[in-house]
């Protein structure tokens, strides 16, 4: 039995089923981009679009433990360790730029001192063709990051707690990049 020429041309309910599955498919994209926006708006207005990627893609990332140099006029890093492959940094990475992992609502009051930044996390992109992206964070009390040489910091809200903890697990060896190869 052949189909009518007229049955090609009206479609039918597969035709409209389809139509509705590719408007639901569309609307559901632009919600997801809509919500991962809503996520990180915040984070991005404050790191910029190209600190937040590396953030998420640098593939080396090292962890800095960070001290007033002799002159007391600059933070070096004191000690350097990579922890590219360290675990959790997946999560932390992306802990970093959600905008719900921070106090926002606290408005930082100036400049802190030197001596209150006690870490860093630099990330290294593929090519070396400038310096670091370098977040550093102050852990005591309620905490704050700032990105070196961009002026401003904010809290660090509920990212606090787990940033402490992983930062001492994997200054401990509690990453794979202390185990032996």
């Amino acid at each position: 039995m052949q189909a009518s020429p007229e049955s090609h041309r009206q479609g039918g309910p597969g035709s409209a089923l389809v139509i509705a599955l590719v408007g639901l498919a569309a609307a559901l994209a632009v919600f997801a981009i809509w919500f991962q926006w809503n996520q990180t708006r915040r984070c991005l207005g404050f790191y910029g679009p190209a600190v937040a990627r590396s953030v998420q893609a640098a593939p080396r990332v090292e962890l800095w433990t960070l001290q007033v140099d002799a002159t007391g006029r600059q933070v070096v890093a004191h000690d350097r360790l990579d922890v590219s492959d360290a675990r959790g940094l997946v999560h932390l990475r992306r802990g970093l730029v959600e905008d719900a992992n921070f106090a926002w609502q606290v408005a930082p009051a100036g400049r802190r001192p030197l001596r209150e930044w006690d870490a860093a996390l630099a990330f290294f992109a593929a090519t070396p063709s400038g310096p670091p992206t370098i977040l550093a964070f102050d852990l005591d009390g309620e905490g704050a990051v700032t990105v070196v040489g961009q002026p401003g910091h904010v809290q660090l809200g509920r990212l606090a707690k787990g940033l402490r903890r992983w930062l001492k697990a994997t200054r401990d060896g509690g990453s794979p990049s202390h185990s032996p190869r």
